[in-house]
């Protein structure tokens, strides 16, 4: 199989394709690609996260970079990939490297790249990539990688200590103390573990190293949640707190245990930046956040920006403009006074910095969204397939479509799969770029007919 980057890096099973001679490959056609970049005689960073010889593909990598004559500042210990994406701006370096398969199952591992901005790197770099482990002559050099050590040509250095000075700097843990916000933290068995908790007090959950994840994904979506919402609904919480594997994503869970979609959390952080922190610029959204988005910029009269899924087309966009705040469905959001990228760790803070200075509770928060922009029913469904060939065919049968749910579709955007837009809602099915399964997006307005459009639509699909 050849070696291609999806949404966000190259992913796949542990021992079939994510080998150690492929980890090879793909540094050393990293290494080759960049190697005249600007930055390079700074060196690189390198991390890692808590999955199964994450540790060990990521010194394997390291040795790579280090024999091609790349200095390489490798983490000491496993960290989130929002710590590599500040340690590479930060540090003035040319990119940064996660291992990492986010919120993927535990069979899986990854290679994610981050560029010297401290942001997702973009489709034209990844493409250079692919061409060079096309292209490349992979001779990795022979010294071993104690060596390089001794050597100084890897050097360990302490990311998850830089990462909590910087939450420190840019977060009021002071004004959450005082609340007294009672506060709980699932890490999913991931890298944010032992984040949050440094700084103020948080009951946690799953926030031990288990290379299973318990025998589910490290991914923060409702079916993973339960441990969580048991404990709230017996615990007299604020506000739970969720990230994936890589602790890039988040999810949140009000008072009640009840989840808050993705929406609702990009809606909040947004109108707290505004109203609160009285800061400016434009909004980014993926193609499939909802349009609850677009009339809180009609409200502010903010420039609202629609980019294909991906965090790295939000990340480039954050850099090249005066960007607000920037996200996407699945969790993931960047700030303007923090990263051009997502950091679940860095967002959960400043959701209970809110909760402090607001001092309401969040289902309060969502009631006074909800009262001003009206309600926004919003769902998705991830359809595991069989083939890839599948997942092209049933998007081109969603091209022809006129009616959905008894809804006729009055126009269709092809930006990234096929959206129907009908009165009052619209239906997005597009092809996962990490997995092999179709995800089905659906939000309807004033009347929640979600459900029922969602189900047409598999029935047409014959799922």
């Amino acid at each position: 199989m050849a070696i291609k980057f999806g949404t966000d890096g190259w992913r796949a099973v542990i021992a079939e394709e994510y080998t150690f001679e492929n980890l090879r490959k793909i540094s050393k056609a990293t290494a080759v690609a960049f190697e005249n970049h600007p930055k390079i005689k700074n060196g690189i960073v390198l991390g890692y996260d808590t999955r199964f010889l994450s540790k060990e593909f990521a010194e394997c990598s390291a040795a790579v970079f280090a024999n091609h004559g790349i200095k390489v500042y490798l983490t000491d210990s496993f960290v989130t990939t929002p710590t590599v994406s500040l340690l590479c701006r930060d540090k003035s370096l040319a990119y940064g490297v996660m291992i990492t398969s986010s919120h993927n199952p535990s069979k899986y591992n990854g290679f994610k790249l981050k560029d010297e901005f401290g942001g997702s790197m973009g489709t034209g770099h990844l493409s250079e990539i692919e061409k060079e482990i096309a292209d490349v002559n992979f001779d990795y050099g022979g010294i071993p990688f104690d060596i390089l050590v001794q050597e100084g040509k890897i050097e360990y250095i302490r990311g998850r200590d830089y990462y909590i000075k910087t939450l420190r700097e840019r977060i009021d843990t002071g004004i959450i103390r005082k609340s007294d916000l009672k506060i709980i933290y699932d890490g999913m068995y991931g890298s944010g573990q032992g984040m949050m908790d440094s700084l103020i007090s948080v009951k946690a959950l799953r926030c031990e190293i288990n290379p299973s994840f318990g025998g589910s994904s490290p991914e923060p979506v409702m079916k993973n949640l339960g441990g969580i919402i048991n404990e709230m609904k017996n615990g007299n919480y604020d506000i739970g707190i969720v990230t994936d594997g890589d602790a890039d994503r988040i999810a949140i869970l009000n008072e009640k245990g009840e989840f808050v979609d993705a929406q609702k959390t990009f809606a909040l952080l947004l109108t707290y930046m505004i109203e609160e922190k009285k800061m400016t610029g434009g909004v980014v959204r993926g193609f499939s956040s909802s349009e609850l988005i677009k009339k809180i910029c009609d409200e502010y009269k903010l420039k609202l920006y629609t980019v294909p899924i991906g965090f790295k087309y939000i990340s480039e966009l954050m850099v090249k403009e005066d960007i607000l705040i920037g996200a996407e469905e699945s969790g993931g959001i960047g700030l303007k006074n923090h990263l051009p990228e997502r950091d679940g760790i860095f967002n959960g803070m400043m959701f209970c910095e809110m909760l402090a200075v607001k001092k309401k509770r969040l289902s309060e928060l969502i009631e006074d969204v909800e009262k001003k922009y009206g309600k926004y029913y919003y769902r998705r469904i991830d359809q595991h397939l069989s083939s890839n060939d599948l997942k092209s065919e049933l998007i081109e049968i969603t091209k022809n479509l006129t009616q959905v749910g008894g809804m006729n579709v009055t126009s269709k955007d092809n930006l990234d799969g096929c959206k129907l837009i009908f009165e009052k809602g619209w239906v997005l099915v597009r092809a996962s770029g990490t997995e092999p399964l179709l995800r089905i997006y659906c939000e309807t307005f004033e009347v929640d007919k979600t459900d029922l459009i969602l189900n047409d639509i598999k029935k047409k699909f014959k799922l």
